[in-house]
């Protein structure tokens, strides 16, 4: 029994199915760029400065993500070994830049509830952050690389290792928790380097079926009042496991996040409705 996740046993023959076909992430790799834009989350931001808040754009985002994933839960599901597993937590793992260091990040993830506010997501950003980027290298990720590489040969027997107990449900919950493979979302804004968004692989060891990152704005054309207008938008490289959920599943997700960060206003209160597991018909983060 894997300490990560419910196996989901009654699901759509076709994504059982699927799982076989497809029996790597890399097979299964769908790709969008979806086009956000600014002036309403930069309007919220100022806004929330003016009443004495910090609240940053990858705050923004990530309270949508969150409220998404809590109207639409297959988003938080996972294969491994050809099995589809929903998933008992809400992680998102998130490479912070060492304070003075372009070249040199960590990474490691945090933890959200689908109950979080955008307050309370502004908050624990804050917290990961402070804590990875002026602290010592030694969070659990990079006690874990540091173990590995400490005695000689032993680096590829341990991750060999680690694979197999992997995907075979043996991995202690104290690795998984050190792991930033195992997640519910790979982020990276790509704008705070000034580069542009890339589609992000995601992981064959760990869970991970989603990866997002953002680029460097710019100006997409769009019909306004039957004439062409240019708004400043930040795009949004996505790359989704195609085997969690549809395409049309995925489609309505991200409508609804586009609709959160078009107002994030909508993000100050708790959810109304936690949508369950439709195959588990239970709520588990």
């Amino acid at each position: 029994m894997r300490k990560d996740g419910v196996r989901v046993k009654k699901t759509d023959p076709m994504y059982t199915v699927a799982a076989y076909i497809m029996d790597k992430r890399i097979d299964s790799m769908n790709m969008i760029t979806i086009d956000m834009p600014v002036d309403p989350v930069q309007k919220y931001i100022n806004e929330k400065r003016k009443e004495g808040l910090s609240i940053s754009h990858i705050a923004v985002f990530l309270a949508a993500y969150v409220r998404t994933v809590a109207e639409f839960p297959l988003l938080n599901r996972f294969i491994v070994n050809r099995k589809p597993y929903a998933r008992n937590e809400l992680t998102v793992s998130m490479v912070v830049l060492k304070a003075g260091k372009m070249d040199h990040g960590t990474m490691s993830k945090m933890y959200f509830s689908t109950k979080n506010t955008i307050f309370q997501v502004n908050d624990i950003i804050n917290s990961y952050v402070d804590e990875n980027r002026n602290a010592p290298d030694n969070n659990g990720t990079e006690k874990m690389i540091k173990f590995l590489l400490g005695i000689p040969g032993i680096l590829p027997i341990g991750v060999g290792i680690f694979k197999f107990m992997d995907k075979h449900g043996l991995l202690p919950k104290k690795i998984i928790d050190m792991s930033p493979f195992h997640a519910s979302l790979l982020v990276s804004n790509l704008a705070s380097i000034r580069t542009n968004h890339i589609y992000h692989h995601v992981y064959e060891f760990g869970t991970t079926s989603i990866g997002i990152t953002m680029g460097n704005t710019r100006e997409v054309p769009k019909k306004k009042n039957g004439e062409i207008v240019f708004e400043k938008c930040m795009p949004y490289g996505i790359v989704m496991d195609e085997r969690i959920c549809s395409g049309s599943y995925f489609a309505l997700a991200f409508r609804k996040l586009k609709k959160y960060m078009a107002d994030p206003s909508l993000l100050e209160l708790p959810p109304e409705n936690i949508e369950p597991d439709p195959d588990l018909n239970k709520i588990l983060v």
